[in-house]
């Protein structure tokens, strides 16, 4: 009896100290408070650090503009007209009126800067219409080459990592060699030989633009496979790690087969710092997409693009040089935050 009554202030003080009502609550409430503001300024830091960059490339588009040779009222001029030659003071006088070209630097920088704050990118030289339209017209193709080959990028890295991983020495030097050699392939190289053998040499494939699935998977590959190669070699060690820790032991002495336990148990615990290089892979392949487009003629932002650089249409090029960097920003900033919601780790360091 004694020892039950002595014992019971114990339970009593422990359901308390549960439930947050004895002195373990506030410190909890403590606790969380100072995780939420680790949290906070851990997003706040990125959100900064986005802006930062995003200003960063702004101010040097506006640099190039400035930094071309030759006066850019008359570029404009003969941009329109399609003819090289001096102009009269009268003409420039419009585009320089037109363009606020005779303000002091610092003015147009203000108000270029000024203008990207309210979403306007400029009026295209050539075309007489908003940047935002021009690059808004074939923004949706170059988006569904980016999205195609990060994905394709991901089954062929999971796959290839999953077969190759804590293998034998020989099967794991050729996982390692196969991922170096994919992630130094250029794009362009890499496009260009895509294209020879399989829509030259095996007919697979059109070999000028084409639609549906047809046409994006040789463009989609190019970009997936040098991505695939960089994410592996960054997934192929914690794979391997995690193939020795005692819950893939558990799960095999409960029978479960290899296969199973890589794919149920290891494969997502190893794949974290593929998630947190995707902010970067879709950025990476959004710029990579101008190239390719321009490989395989498709629609896209790289037409435009070289379309704009040829001519010279400045306000095109700036724009979409913008755009890219907006789009990388914002893709590294959401993993970024994300990583931060799911690993709660990152909450308090």
């Amino acid at each position: 009896m004694t020892r039950t009554s002595l014992a019971d202030p114990t339970r009593t003080s422990a359901a308390a100290g549960a439930l947050g009502s004895g002195p373990a609550g506030p410190a909890q409430e403590v606790d969380r408070g100072r995780r939420a503001q680790v949290l906070a300024r851990r997003i706040a830091g990125k959100l900064g650090g986005a802006v930062l960059v995003l200003w960063g490339a702004a101010t040097a588009a506006f640099a190039a503009q400035l930094a071309l040779p030759g006066d850019l009222a008359t570029v404009i001029l003969n941009v329109r007209t399609g003819q090289a030659q001096q102009r009269t003071p009268e003409e420039l006088a419009v585009i320089n009126e037109q363009y606020g070209l005779l303000d002091p630097v610092v003015v147009q920088y203000l108000s270029y800067i000024g203008g990207l704050l309210r979403g306007d990118l400029g009026s295209s030289y050539l075309q007489f219409r908003p940047v935002w339209d021009v690059i808004g017209d074939q923004i949706g193709a170059t988006f569904a080459l980016t999205f195609t080959a990060l994905a394709l990028a991901w089954v062929l890295m999971v796959v290839w990592v999953t077969l190759t991983a804590g293998r034998s020495r020989p099967v794991r030097a050729l996982g390692t060699l196969v991922e170096t050699a994919t992630a130094g392939l250029p794009p362009y190289w890499l496009g260009i030989v895509l294209l020879l053998v399989f829509a030259l040499g095996l007919g697979w494939f059109p070999v000028i633009g084409g639609t549906g699935i047809n046409g994006l998977l040789l463009p989609a590959l190019t970009l997936a496979i040098p991505l695939a190669g960089f994410m592996g070699q960054a997934t192929r060690q914690a794979f391997e790690t995690s193939l020795t820790q005692p819950f893939v032991i558990s799960a095999r002495m409960r029978g479960m087969s290899d296969l199973g336990v890589r794919l149920r148990h290891v494969l997502r615990h190893a794949v974290l710092p593929a998630v947190t290089l995707s902010g970067w892979a879709l950025g990476a392949t959004v710029s990579g997409a101008v190239i390719v487009e321009t490989i395989f003629t498709r629609p896209g932002v790289g037409k435009v693009l070289v379309t704009a650089v040829n001519s010279q249409d400045l306000p095109v090029v700036t724009g979409i040089v913008v755009v890219i960097a907006a789009a990388y920003v914002l893709a590294n900033l959401l993993v970024d935050v994300v990583y931060t919601l799911v690993d709660p780790r990152l909450r308090t360091s």
